[in-house]
């Protein structure tokens, strides 16, 4: 199992970005093909210095899944709207699950 992680930073307007977020980006990427789960929550700071805001996960049966479904149409779809209202905003990781 691989699971994408998506993590963003605090936006300038909290309310817009998350009404994109949840209108427009979560519908892309649940048509991302090989999708086996996903799940995403706002963040609680930890501490000072915290700056993430949202947090999402996306979990594919192995590496190849993920990176299939990261070309396709859907994923360069879901790729073009994240640059768009997120550009600067997000780190996104890929974790080796065990």
């Amino acid at each position: 199992m691989v699971t994408f992680l998506a993590l963003y930073k605090r936006p300038p307007d909290p309310d817009a970005f998350l009404e994109h977020y949840k209108t427009v980006h979560v519908p892309l990427a649940e048509a991302l093909p090989g999708l086996q789960n996903m799940w995403w929550g706002l963040a609680s700071p930890l501490g000072a210095g915290d700056d993430i805001y949202l947090v999402a996960s996306l979990q594919f049966g192995d590496r190849e899944a993920l990176d299939r479904a990261m070309a396709s149409p859907e994923g360069r779809a879901a790729a073009d709207d994240l640059n768009h209202f997120a550009k600067n905003l997000y780190q996104l990781k890929v974790v080796d699950c065990q």
